[in-house]
């Protein structure tokens, strides 16, 4: 069974801070995701009023209506990433704490993915399962979860992960099955006398459709990364660029196994799709920013001192929200 690549659909999200609950990215990015994206990026404090002006205004700019913009609050609010502030009218609302935090590990989690290779020790973690075929919902959302977790099916109940692990998954399957009558399952630290041939766990997935996914991502981005650097994009359309690459962008983490050099195809486009996607990213950010404030303003008079953006510095284990008179504190890795 093969890892496959989805050019769409949704993004496994990792342990998920208290009980917030992140939309899955979308194909065309739905508005709750956008708007998800977009709070994640230029906000960075729980204490700024959000009037829902400024936030349709803001989905404006991305060719987003009002009533789907308000359908996209109210879907955020459900899930526990915005809160309502008062009982005003029109509406303010603001990110929760766990929200913040949330956002936070997650851009950590995307600007330094790929900073560093893995350090291989070639340790694997494989989970293995069965129960009665009456189980058949159960067996889904274990696949669902493994999945989540990073695991890739090797053969119909095996699974495997690179690294040495184990207690997410251990903790996944225990709270799944243990009460499943007849169920049985293990966890094991394996290593392969042959990692990258037909029968190694490298058979098990999809490369050749994850280089692919990168190179598309290199073309597609290719012409703004140049334009990012030569200073030509202005920050109308910065905003919307900016936020376009790193939506692209952010599937990569979730969906590349991060497998050690001697287990990939070379050449290996990873580390160039990378660099265009920060490139972009570090070069349109106070633009971007200057957009944001641009159109939030006539709605929200405070919006320049909340305001923020993130920014991958040059510890890659530290990126930093810039900007704004509010702005949390920096990262730490």
């Amino acid at each position: 069974m093969r890892q496959v690549v989805r050019q769409s659909g949704e993004v496994n999200v990792h342990e998920p801070a208290d009980d917030v609950r992140v939309p899955r990215a979308q194909v065309g990015s739905s508005p709750q995701h956008l708007l998800t994206t977009l709070l994640g990026e230029y906000l960075d404090s729980s204490d700024a009023d959000l009037p829902s002006m400024a936030v349709i205004a803001i989905l404006r700019e991305f060719g987003v209506s009002e009533p789907s913009a308000r359908a996209a609050l109210s879907r955020l609010i459900k899930r526990g990433l915005i809160a309502r502030r008062g009982n005003g009218r029109p509406p303010v609302y603001h990110l929760t704490p766990q929200a913040i935090a949330r956002h936070r590990s997650r851009m950590q989690h995307f600007l330094n993915f790929g900073a560093h290779p893995p350090e291989w020790t070639g340790e694997w973690v494989m989970a293995s399962f069965s129960m009665p075929s009456s189980g058949q919902a159960s067996r889904h959302a274990v696949r669902r979860s493994l999945s989540a977790l990073s695991f890739v099916g090797l053969y119909d109940s095996v699974w495997i992960r690179p690294g040495s692990d184990a207690a997410p998954v251990k903790a996944a399957l225990s709270e799944l099955l243990r009460h499943v009558e007849g169920a049985r399952w293990s966890v094991m630290h394996v290593r392969f006398d042959e990692e990258s041939g037909p029968h190694g766990p490298a058979a098990a997935y999809d490369l050749t459709a994850l280089a692919a996914a990168y190179s598309t991502f290199i073309k597609q981005y290719a012409e703004l990364r140049v334009a990012a650097r030569n200073g030509e994009v202005d920050a109308a359309r910065a905003l919307v660029a900016r936020t376009s690459a790193m939506d692209s962008w952010r599937k990569f983490p979730d969906i590349d196994p991060d497998l050690p050099h001697h287990l990939l195809p070379q050449p290996w486009p990873r580390q160039q799709a990378r660099d265009t996607f920060l490139d972009i990213h570090s070069a349109l950010g106070s633009l971007a920013q200057t957009r944001f404030v641009e159109v939030a303003t006539p709605h929200w008079p405070d919006a320049a001192s909340w305001i923020t953006h993130f920014q991958a510095s040059r510890d890659p284990v530290r990126p930093e929200p810039t900007g704004g008179k509010h702005a949390g504190p920096p990262c730490t890795g």
